[in-house]
């Protein structure tokens, strides 16, 4: 992973850019992010959601049925913005973009892990089982019963970074 690297367009070149450490802090404290996807037509599709930072991607979920599933299997290639800018302040706290593909996590292990990280961040609102190659919401019974969810992963291949006296800082992989 490079340093990131100011845009002289967007920033000031002589500003320190943020440290790769903390936008992934961003990307793994973040409640809630927005997921944008391509409809099969061209049309952009954006929802928040949950999702986690682990091992250095970002995953989320999705029901087979759902709009952004069906647009994936057309068109891998996402943004997922977070921030922590407040009332949408520009010199006040980071956003971050993250673009990249999303790629199915089918591996039970993998998926265990993820289910685990889940269960850490939101706790018993978002409680998985695991099996059949998805997710499977857990009712306070603890009786699997909810509906099930395919689980992607996104590799960054670009960051960036806006806010502060930085501008825009590009991070790529």
């Amino acid at each position: 992973m490079t340093s990131g690297e100011i845009d002289p367009r967007y920033g000031d070149t002589s500003a320190t850019a943020p440290p790769w450490h903390d936008i992934e802090l961003l990307l793994a404290d973040a409640q809630l992010y927005w997921i944008s996807t391509v409809r099969v037509d061209g049309r952009p599709h954006a929802v928040p959601l949950v999702g986690v930072w682990h091992e250095g991607a970002f995953a989320f979920c999705t029901g087979a049925d759902e709009q952004k599933a069906r647009n994936l299997e057309a068109n891998p290639h996402v943004a997922v913005t977070t921030g922590s800018t407040g009332a949408n302040g520009w010199a006040t706290g980071t956003d971050v973009v993250l673009e990249g593909v999303a790629t199915r996590v089918t591996d039970t292990e993998a998926l265990q892990a993820l289910a685990d990280a889940w269960l850490a961040k939101y706790g018993e609102d978002w409680h998985y089982e695991v099996r059949d190659q998805q997710f499977f919401e857990l009712s306070q019974s603890g009786d699997g019963t909810g509906g099930g969810a395919l689980v992607f992963r996104v590799n960054a291949a670009k960051v960036l970074a806006f806010g502060g006296e930085h501008g825009q800082t590009a991070y790529r992989f």
